[in-house]
């Protein structure tokens, strides 16, 4: 392990030199297999490997991630797909390991946000996890080992020029942190908040079941949301993320923005949108955009400029707006957790719309009796945690 690294630049290109090191002296806990890392490359690595020990911690389960910009575009752990999950993600034609089947559905939770990420496991990287990486657009990934067969396939990524970063998982930070904005040192007490699930016990509505998947689900959000930039909503399904909302003002546009991701996720499992005629030979990145464009309104659009016939052996028949509608209708069981409390029920409606049962909030807002009476409304069962989760 190396006493410091030191980085291309920082953020951007401008901002040299560039390093990181141990303020309180001693190695660093971490060491680079293969590539050269950036800042943002290391702020992805070590906040993406803080979910996954996390989620490994709280379920029993390994996880993955799959991290932009400091935030996971989706995070998973490893429970096995099924065969049309697999197919929407891309992966139906590979053998997947329970950590692969993490990262594939992690990846698989947003993938036009997933494209170039950072990648990061809470187990060994295998043989089966380095080769869906070995075929996916990333810039590097952080696990606490790599077997000799997977790091000899990821050393030969990108022309050899692929970040493989390997951390101690045994490493404990110190309990006080800081950080410097503007030449003025910030300090505070690391958030080391342990997320379980007697976060779950504090029920408000009228509806009191939350099955233990949904209540496995809703730790995954909480634990997601811990190390989203905030403000940040999370919906997950069946152990993954469908739809992440990060960093935005208000809190209405990340249940929107993190709905309308979940709706995508869930729209490309339509049996129309599994059917698409690709060509043979298009690559994934560009399978990905076409079917963004297929379930949202710019589909007429692809038709009329005659895009189509770049992607598609035939025309394929659109997606009509009833039919997406009834489609995302037809969904439940998903689980939404959210790093603040709720200031409106208007949050509660549009989740609903996409199939939520299962909430999970801090609670303390003055309008907590409006938002619980819009939970009644629609049978939503929602737990105050009284644990808000902002990260900046």
């Amino acid at each position: 392990m190396a006493k410091e690294i030191m980085l291309k630049y920082g953020c951007n290109p401008n901002q040299k030199p560039a390093r990181i090191f141990m303020k309180a002296g001693g190695e660093l806990p971490l060491s680079v297999l293969n590539g050269r890392p950036g800042y943002i490359n290391f702020l992805d690595a070590l906040n993406s490997w803080q979910l996954v020990k996390e989620l490994k911690q709280a379920t029993g389960l390994p996880a993955a991630a799959s991290f932009k910009h400091v935030s996971p575009a989706g995070a998973a752990v490893g429970i096995e797909p099924s065969d049309t999950e697999k197919k929407a993600c891309f992966v139906d034609d590979m053998e997947l390991s329970p950590i692969a089947a993490a990262y594939a559905m992690a990846r698989g939770a947003d993938r036009m946000s997933s494209y170039g990420d950072f990648a990061a496991l809470s187990d060994v990287c295998d043989k089966e996890t380095a080769m869906l990486l070995k075929r996916e657009v990333s810039d590097g990934i952080i696990a606490p080992d790599y077997t000799d067969e997977a790091l000899e396939i990821l050393k030969k990524k990108r022309r050899g020029t692929y970040t493989v970063i390997k951390i101690d998982p045994d490493y404990v930070p110190q309990t006080v942190e800081d950080k410097d904005v503007f030449g003025i040192t910030f300090e505070q007490r690391r958030n080391d908040s342990f997320i379980n699930e007697e976060l779950l016990h504090n029920v408000v509505t009228k509806s009191r079941n939350i099955p233990e998947g949904a209540k496995r689900d809703l730790l995954i959000s909480l634990i997601v949301l811990k190390y989203t930039q905030s403000n940040s909503i999370c919906y997950v399904k069946n152990g993954k993320t469908i739809g992440v909302g990060a960093g935005q003002q208000s809190r209405i546009h990340c249940t929107r923005l993190a709905g309308d991701k979940a709706d995508r996720w869930l729209l490309r499992q339509h049996p129309k949108v599994l059917g698409l005629p690709f060509k043979d030979g298009l690559h994934r990145p560009d399978r990905d955009n076409a079917i963004d464009v297929y379930i949202s309104d710019d589909y007429k659009d692809m038709l009329a400029d005659g895009i189509w016939e770049q992607l598609f052996t035939r025309k394929p028949e659109p997606l009509t707006r009833d039919e997406k509608k009834g489609w995302i209708a037809g969904q439940s069981g998903i689980a939404l957790g959210s790093d603040a409390f709720f200031p409106f029920g208007d949050n509660i409606e549009r989740a609903h719309r996409s199939g939520v049962q299962y909430i999970a909030q801090p609670g303390g807002s003055i309008r907590d009796d409006n938002v619980i009476k819009t939970c009644d409304k629609y049978g939503i069962a929602m737990a105050f945690t009284g644990l808000r989760l902002f990260h900046h």
